[in-house]
């Protein structure tokens, strides 16, 4: 595997990751809000990867091949008061456990960072592989 081939690996890791935090963020921003765009409650959305197996063309690497929501049922909080009750009082939040995002953004960070790592890690070697050449 050469060099551009591992930086290749690594840059499609760093998209991925940078998708899968993009998506968290959002998750989070929309943890208490009782209305979507579409007129029901927010549902919590998921990046699903998938592995490129290498070929001859292509060195390999990760791909995002959706974005799912969450089917777990919305929370019920009682609250009668609340403009957006159902006729029993429960007011219906987002399936959003603020817990679970945290963990899920800060294992997408440090993915981010290891792929970060080995992308500039490959960089200094073809630099310095291009100094030898010089010499």
């Amino acid at each position: 595997m050469g060099l551009m081939s591992t930086m290749k690996i690594s840059a499609s890791g760093l998209s991925a990751e940078r998708l899968r935090m993009d998506i968290i963020a959002d998750n989070l921003a929309n943890a208490n809000s009782t209305r979507s765009a579409t007129g029901g409650v927010y549902r919590r959305k998921v990046a699903v990867l998938q592995p490129i197996p290498p070929s001859p063309t292509m060195p390999g690497g990760v791909r995002v091949v959706g974005i799912v929501s969450d089917i777990t049922p919305p929370r019920l909080v009682y609250q009668p008061g609340h403009p957006d009750a159902d006729a029993n009082g429960y007011v219906a939040y987002p399936n959003v456990d603020i817990v679970h995002e945290m963990v899920d953004l800060i294992t997408a960070s440090r993915a981010y960072e290891a792929n970060l790592a080995a992308y500039n890690a490959a960089k200094t070697m073809f630099l310095r592989t291009l100094e030898l050449g010089r010499v």
